[in-house]
């Protein structure tokens, strides 16, 4: 109950106007009394899920839960996720406490001048990305790798219910496809595969799920420049063909323990002396530049709203690059 009562104070923050939070807090008693009663007996179930769709900037298909569920979620995701943490290797840093985007393209630039000693020679870089990431995630293997770290069924029972919540191989009518629609074999069912966007526990559940990933670079390929944000990763290295020979063998990996793929167009090895494009900027040895695509619609973004605040989110973005042109750019449109 004390953890529920906490997850409810940090999961108000900046919601207590919202319809369905305001609902949830008018019998908020009631309420609380009969979700920690059906956790405690194992009669929760998880609700649905209310779909739409953003453009961050590609349409993105967001899944809310209702509020009883997003609430325990921050239950779950309290105390798993410093547990899961320590876990994690040092470079991994996607939805973590003290990393983020800027400290991850920090360390990117970081492994440049290591590896190229400085910029005095060619500094080669395996940039990777994975094909349909969120709706990719098999439950049955999600599920094997937080049973090797939890030994507590009844965590891993209201795991499996979070988890369970969502399939992305259902279609519209919510029944799910036959496994002969896809490939030929024996009759059956898909696997469940998938997680929502918009979970709280999804962002913890996919970093537990690479991190195998994580850790087969690193112990198995033993790959010293390695860092990952989310499905973007990239290995640093002097030699090409070291890059290479890297491929098949995370391409198998990938494939045979985590039932995930390599998405096609998004796999190259580029020196870092000709631009490398990593979360949103385009990275050289001694500099980087915001991504082109993103200037430009940052620039279409303040013609039409060129509210104060708007303004300085931009600026407080730019900071962490070479952009003194868009910076004026930006100042003369506002």
């Amino acid at each position: 109950m004390e953890n529920l009562l906490i997850s409810w104070q940090e999961f108000l923050r900046g919601k207590r106007k919202r319809k369905d939070v305001a609902e949830f807090s008018l019998r908020f008693s009631d309420n609380i009394f009969l979700l920690h009663q059906e956790l405690k007996n194992k009669a929760y179930r998880h609700g649905g899920y209310q779909a739409f769709k953003i453009n961050d900037p590609k349409p993105r298909q967001i899944h809310k839960a209702g509020v009883r569920d997003r609430l325990v979620h921050h239950a779950i995701y309290r105390i798993l996720y410093p547990y899961f943490d320590r876990k994690f290797i040092f470079d991994s840093y996607s939805c973590r406490v003290g990393k983020g985007t800027h400290r991850a393209i920090n360390r990117f630039r970081d492994f440049g001048r290591i590896v190229s000693k400085n910029n005095t020679r060619t500094c080669w870089i395996l940039k990777c990305d994975i094909r349909k990431f969120f709706a990719s995630i098999n439950h049955g293997v999600l599920k094997n790798i937080l049973e090797k770290y939890i030994r507590d069924e009844d965590v891993l029972w209201l795991l499996a219910q979070v988890i369970d919540s969502f399939d992305s191989t259902e279609n519209g009518s919510g029944f799910r496809v036959p496994l002969t629609s896809l490939r030929t074999g024996k009759p059956g069912m898909i696997e469940k595969r998938g997680l929502p966007l918009g979970n709280l526990t999804s962002q913890l559940l996919v970093n537990i799920y690479m991190n195998e990933l994580d850790q087969f670079a690193k112990r198995e390929l033993k790959t010293k420049y390695y860092l990952r944000y989310a499905d973007d990763f990239a290995v640093f290295h002097p030699d090409r063909k070291y890059l290479e020979y890297l491929i098949p063998k995370i391409s198998e990996f990938l494939g045979s323990k985590l039932k995930l793929a390599l998405h096609p167009d998004k796999v190259f090895i580029k020196a870092l002396n000709a631009g490398v494009d990593f979360l949103g900027w385009t990275h050289f040895p001694r500099h980087r530049v915001l991504r082109t695509a993103t200037k430009r619609r940052m620039l279409k973004k303040l013609k039409h709203k060129s509210k104060p605040e708007v303004v300085a989110s931009y600026l407080g973005l730019i900071l962490h690059g070479n952009t003194y042109k868009l910076l004026l750019s930006i100042k003369r449109l506002s």
